[in-house]
């Protein structure tokens, strides 16, 4: 009997002790006592009911805490379901915490809508406070005398939590920053006007309104440098010029080829016209041999043909002699 006892006692102990542990791991005792010291009093209930909705009791109760003891009462359901909903609680609930000390108005539902935008509500609010400056990388244009110049400019921001949902984000700020520097170097009709005043640059892109439809709102804009690069326009003329030089010799080689192929083309046709000749002076001979066979050409018609010819040699020669003399 007294086996059977100790081993009931046992089996009891040990029941107790799961029983324990279950317990302790279903119900945070520590929590719900931090919580009830501090005035967030959360239920018994509460913390079960969180662990079987697979949600962590320490990121709820924690930044409960932390609101109320900054006089913020946020129901413990809202906090879990921006948890559930893949919120970052404890950076919302500084971000409120944050407005709050700074005088921002900002509500828990916004909150959580700019945090589950992927935005960093946090952030927001403290650029809000401290605006950030961001810097344009190096931006070219031409002005109208041809002359490049490369800017850098300065833009201070400071964020618009009503436009942190949807709102384009500081690349945005940067290239339509930079499309107005382009613009503005480009409608001024000499370098030496935007160097001497580079503050012409900052005034013109800021009436702009660069900042609509974004997260942010400018607050100035400075050109921090401006450098001169390449005379662009000395260049195109020079790209110009070569360009027709290029068109001139291709023309005039062309023509030189039309030429050649001209020329090539006439000594063909002397060359053609000359055999043609041989070809008529082989046909005399035989011509006045069938004339005089037939009878229309006498003995002494023939004779008088041969000195004619004799006679045209002869002064061939003696004018090619005076030629000869003459040069």
């Amino acid at each position: 009997m007294l086996n059977m006892s100790t081993g009931m006692m046992l089996g009891v102990a040990i029941a107790a002790f799961v029983l324990l542990i279950v317990f302790f791991h279903f119900v945070p005792v520590g929590l719900w006592i931090a919580a009830t010291f501090s005035g967030a009093g959360v239920g018994i209930g509460q913390l079960v009911a969180m662990r079987l909705r697979r949600v962590s009791p320490a990121m709820i109760v924690n930044p409960r805490i932390s609101a109320v003891k900054a006089g913020l009462n946020l129901p413990i359901e809202q906090l879990e379901a921006h948890y559930l909903a893949g919120g970052n609680v404890d950076r919302v609930v500084n971000a409120l915490i944050s407005a709050q000390k700074a005088g921002i108005t900002l509500t828990f539902a916004r909150a959580a809508a700019i945090d589950l935008a992927g935005r960093d509500v946090l952030e927001a609010v403290r650029m809000s406070v401290n605006p950030k400056v961001i810097q344009t990388p190096r931006v070219a244009a031409v002005a109208a005398d041809g002359i490049q110049l490369i800017a850098i400019a300065r833009v201070t921001l400071r964020a618009n939590i009503d436009r942190l949902v949807g709102g384009a984000g500081e690349e945005t700020i940067l290239a339509r920053v930079g499309e107005g520097i382009v613009t503005t170097i480009g409608s001024s009709t000499s370098h030496k006007a935007v160097l001497e005043n580079p503050d012409l640059i900052s005034k013109t892109v800021a009436k702009k309104g660069l900042d609509a439809g974004t997260a942010f709102e400018i607050l100035s804009i400075d050109i921090a440098d401006v450098d001169v690069g390449a005379n662009i326009g000395a260049k195109l003329q020079i790209d110009q010029a070569e360009a027709d030089k290029n068109i001139a010799q291709a023309q005039a080689e062309s023509r030189r080829a039309m030429a050649v192929a001209q020329e090539q083309e006439n000594r063909a046709r002397v060359q053609e016209a000359r055999a043609k000749v041989v070809e008529a002076e082989a046909e005399v001979p035989r011509a006045m041999a069938q004339a005089l066979r037939d009878g229309h050409l006498g003995y002494m018609d023939y004779l008088q043909v041969k000195n004619i010819e004799a006679d045209t040699s002869m002064r061939k020669q003696f004018s090619n002699l005076n030629g000869e003399h003459q040069e």
